[in-house]
C-alpha cells in the first residue's frame, strides 16, 4: 500500500519539478545567450537546493568546512540516484561535470547539464578518450570537475568497482582529489525503480581533500583503494 501512496505522489512530484525546471530552464537560456556564466552557477545552485525543498527532503552535510573556495579539486563520489547530481549542485557551485552522454538527453535536466560545463562520456575510442582527457584538463585549470568512478548508478546499494577514469585526470592535472559520500539516496530513488521513497534520511559527507603530493608517487590501483576507502568510511 505504502509504495502504491509513493507511486502516486512521485507521479505528482514529478510533474510539479518538471514544469518548475521548465521555468529555471528558460531563465539559464536567457542568461546564456547574454553570456552570463556566474548566474547560471549560482541558479543552478538555488535550483539544486529547490529541488530538495520541493520534494520535503532535508539532508544533512557534514565537513563543509573542507571546501576551500580558493581551490579546485576533482571531486570524487559514489553514485546511486539521479539525485546526486541534483545534490552536490546544491552545496557546491562552480562544478564541471563528467558523465554518462546520456544524461544530456534528459528532458530540461539535459539542458541544465550542458550549461554547468558538463563532459559527457561517449564511446571509448582513441578519439574520443583524447577529446574528453583534452576537456576534462581544460575545465580542470578553471573549475572542481566532478566524477562518479563508479560509470553508473549501483543496483543493490554497494558501492561498486571505480573505474579509472579520474585516475587519468589526477595524472595530468595539477589538482589534489576531494572524497565525497553520499548517503540514503539508493533508498531515495535508485535506478530500477519508479517511484521516491519519501521516508529516506539523506546525508553528504566531504572529507579532507587528497594533497597530490599525498597520492602521485602511488600506483593508479592503490589511489583507487585509497579514495575508494575513505569513500566508504562514511557510508551507510
Amino acid at each position: 500500500m505504502r509504495s502504491r501512496i509513493y507511486a502516486v505522489l512521485s507521479i505528482i512530484l514529478f510533474a510539479i519539478l518538471y514544469c518548475y525546471t521548465a521555468v529555471i530552464v528558460i531563465i539559464i537560456l536567457i542568461l546564456a545567450w547574454s553570456h552570463m556564466k556566474g548566474p547560471i552557477r549560482v541558479i543552478s545552485r538555488f535550483w539544486g537546493k529547490s529541488v530538495f525543498l520541493i520534494m520535503g527532503k532535508k539532508f544533512s552535510i557534514f565537513g563543509k568546512e573542507n571546501i576551500s573556495k580558493d581551490c579546485r579539486y576533482i571531486l570524487v563520489a559514489n553514485h546511486a540516484s539521479l539525485f546526486d547530481i541534483v545534490a552536490i549542485m546544491s552545496f557546491y557551485s562552480g562544478v564541471s561535470w563528467f558523465g554518462h552522454e546520456r544524461l544530456l538527453k534528459v528532458p530540461l535536466f539535459g539542458k541544465i547539464l550542458k550549461m554547468t560545463d558538463y563532459v559527457p562520456f561517449k564511446e571509448p575510442t582513441v578519439k574520443n578518450t583524447k577529446l574528453m582527457l583534452e576537456q576534462l584538463v581544460l575545465k580542470s585549470k578553471k573549475h572542481t570537475v566532478a566524477i562518479f568512478p563508479e560509470g553508473t548508478r549501483t543496483l543493490d546499494g554497494k558501492i561498486n568497482d571505480f573505474y579509472k577514469g579520474f585516475i587519468y585526470l589526477f595524472r595530468t592535472s595539477d589538482i589534489g582529489i576531494l572524497p565525497v559520500t553520499l548517503n540514503g539516496f539508493y533508498k531515495l530513488k535508485p535506478k530500477n525503480r519508479f517511484y521516491i521513497n519519501f521516508d529516506s534520511e539523506l546525508s553528504v559527507v566531504i572529507h579532507k581533500p587528497i594533497n597530490r603530493e599525498e597520492l602521485v608517487q602511488k600506483t593508479d590501483i592503490e589511489i583507487i583503494e585509497t579514495v575508494k576507502t575513505i569513500i566508504e568510511s562514511a557510508y551507510k
